[in-house]
Parts: C-alpha cells; structure tokens; sequence
C-alpha cells in the first residue's frame, strides 16, 4: 500500500512538475502554460483546492479575470491523464503523488483541517472488484473517500 499525505508530500512541488512534464513528453501530451500553472497552484497546496479559488489565483496573477472554460478544460486534462484526483464530496481537487502510475486511489480526508491523504491500496480495490463481480456488477469507477480527523486535528 503506497500512502501519502499532501501535508507531507514525499516529493517537491518542481520534481512533481518534472515528472509531469517528462510523462506528457513520452506521452505526445502539451502541458500547455495554463495546465502547467492550473497543475503547480494544486500542487502547492496541502489541501484539496476549488476550481473557483484556482480561478481567482489565476486571474489574480494576470492581472485580469481568467474564463472558467479555460481552468475547467486544464482540469479535464490533468484528471484524464491521472496529475490530479478530484475530491467528489468536497467538489476540490489534489495533486496525484505517482502520476506515471496507472492507479486506483482512496482519500482520508480530514473534517477539520482538510488535509488530504491519499492511500494506494491495491488489496482494498481488489476486494471492492471482487465484490462488485460477485454482485453481478460490472465496476467501471471506484471512489472511496473517508471523512473523520486527522492525527493532528485530534489532539
């Protein structure tokens, strides 16, 4: 089981980028200059980030406001190609620590500071298929996110 928490990313925010822009290299992939700032704003961060507070930041730095169309398609394009993971139950989204790995991730995610950790778990996708299979049900998408304090926010 890989696990990592964004508040301790086991990587720096310029590897993270790196590595995304060697994978969209051997990929054929364009990191364009919009994807690439959409992706290091998430990256910085050690919760999950609002596609509105991604807006904001952006047309902050222009100098001018910056049309959502433009930060939704970056997004579409960082999830499609797994540099980041969207948080359905706070409508947010998080750097993916090994974007070069196809995988199936699960979030803790803390209640009270939002700090975000992703888990790996290669053996609870396998029993969450294998499940699914014995149900009859054909799994196309997993999502398991749990909500509860983190070490820190309990004490």
């Amino acid at each position: 089981m890989i696990q990592c928490g964004h508040a301790h990313h086991d990587h720096q925010q310029e590897d993270f980028i790196a590595i995304a822009e060697r994978s969209c290299k051997a990929r054929g992939l364009r990191l364009t200059a919009i994807r690439k700032r959409v992706l290091q704003l998430i990256a910085a961060q050690d919760k999950p980030v609002k596609a509105y507070d991604l807006l904001s930041q952006i047309g902050d730095e222009r100098g001018r406001s910056t049309a959502p169309p433009t930060v939704y398609r970056a997004l579409d394009f960082l999830l499609e190609h797994g540099f980041v993971h969207r948080i359905e139950s706070l409508n947010a989204f998080v750097s993916c620590p090994h974007p070069q790995q196809p995988h199936r991730s699960q979030f803790l995610i803390c209640d009270s500071c939002q700090v975000t950790i992703e888990l790996d778990d290669e053996q609870l996708d396998a029993q969450l298929q294998a499940q699914a299979r014995q149900q009859g049900f054909r799994a196309d998408r997993q999502l398991v996110e749990v909500h509860g304090l983190c070490a820190q926010c309990q004490q």
